[in-house]
């Protein structure tokens, strides 16, 4: 859990207070095997402490974004998706058949960003993206 005690160590030189709630929230993200959701969060930690209020994993999912250290993705179905930014950047392909999701690799939108810069010298922040359409099953 050492990712988490980063995380930790970040919120308190910054002067934020590490709730019993909060550290929860930090280690269902930290301990989650791919992105996972609010509901998702929720539902686990709600299990340890049943008076959490959703509303609660709401905003500490809002202040880590806001502090960079989670990052947000919308792979479809209505729910955005939290990931630890330090896990590093990488992208998605999601099937809009199946659901399926696909990782890609970061290096993928490299000559993207040269494109935007070069052609509308516009610097892109692709940290995190979601590219939908058929995967190769369903095109079947």
């Amino acid at each position: 859990m050492k990712k988490t005690s980063d995380i930790i160590n970040k919120l308190s030189e910054q002067g934020y207070r590490l709730t019993p709630q909060r550290m929860m929230v930090l280690d269902a993200i930290e301990n989650s095997e791919h992105h996972i959701s609010a509901e998702e969060i929720y539902a686990q930690v709600i299990m340890e402490y049943p008076h959490l209020n959703i509303s609660t994993v709401y905003r500490t999912l809002e202040l880590l974004h806001r502090l960079g250290l989670v990052t947000e993705t919308d792979l479809g179905g209505g729910r955005v998706r939290y990931h630890p930014a330090d896990k590093g950047h990488h992208h998605h392909l999601v099937c809009q058949e199946c659901g399926r999701v696909i990782d890609l690799d970061e290096s993928v939108t490299d000559n993207l960003k040269q494109v935007l810069k070069r052609d509308y010298n516009f610097t892109p922040d692709i940290r995190h993206l979601a590219l939908f359409g058929t995967c190769a099953d369903c095109k079947r």
